[in-house]
């Protein structure tokens, strides 16, 4: 069992990534910006947040943090949301994105639309009572999904929150809305304990 007081490191090389720090100070959870591959060590857990999926490839690769990421996952929980969802994937349906190989499935670009096509979209969580209002920009689609890997969350049909082990990735932002159920469960199921059962936890949810 990780104790609470652990820190939780977030890649920081592009995207909104102290939008998910915002959401950890909220939930009492220690945080730490993660640009190198030495400030991994000491850490419980990591995100990769959303932004420009290319870019983020190509900064994990020049910044040698690609093979430290791998080895760290191998131990410990990972979050990844849209841009980091895509990073998770064993396959992306753009060549110019190294995939960190953590989930077997395939991931599809703007899946959702651009920028413009951006929405927020009602969908039903598997671990709570409760809806959750998802807020996809440019989100990434979820397809050729290996049997191992859990759906946690689906859109129109469409998984857009998977599990497989202590790694979570979503398609949408939960940094961005004041409802903290997803990292919660991430927390409270992946980084403190095996994602083996559901934990439902509707604490989180906005009023």
């Amino acid at each position: 069992m990780i104790q609470m007081n652990e820190t939780v490191g977030v890649l920081a090389l592009q995207g909104a990534y102290q939008k998910h720090c915002d959401i950890l100070s909220r939930l009492e959870v220690a945080s730490r910006l993660i640009r190198r591959p030495n400030e991994l060590s000491g850490c419980c857990a990591l995100i990769i947040p959303g932004g420009e999926s290319t870019t983020i490839s190509l900064l994990i690769q020049e910044y040698g943090l690609y093979e430290a990421i791998r080895y760290f996952a191998e131990n410990h929980a990972v979050l990844g949301v849209c841009a980091g969802l895509i990073m998770m994937a064993t396959e992306v349906d753009d060549r110019r994105i190294k995939p960190l190989k953590l989930i077997p499935f395939r991931a599809l670009r703007n899946h959702y639309g651009h920028q413009v096509h951006s929405s927020t979209s009602d969908i039903k969580l598997s671990f709570s009572a409760s809806k959750y209002s998802a807020h996809f920009i440019r989100a990434p689609g979820v397809t050729k999904i290996s049997q191992e890997v859990k759906v946690l969350a689906s859109c129109n049909n469409e998984a857009v929150m998977i599990n497989k082990g202590k790694h979570v990735a979503v398609s949408f932002h939960p940094e961005l809305t004041n409802d903290m159920r997803i990292h919660q469960y991430w927390l409270h199921n992946c980084v403190y304990q095996p994602c083996d059962e559901p934990h439902d936890n509707n604490k989180g949810a906005s009023d």
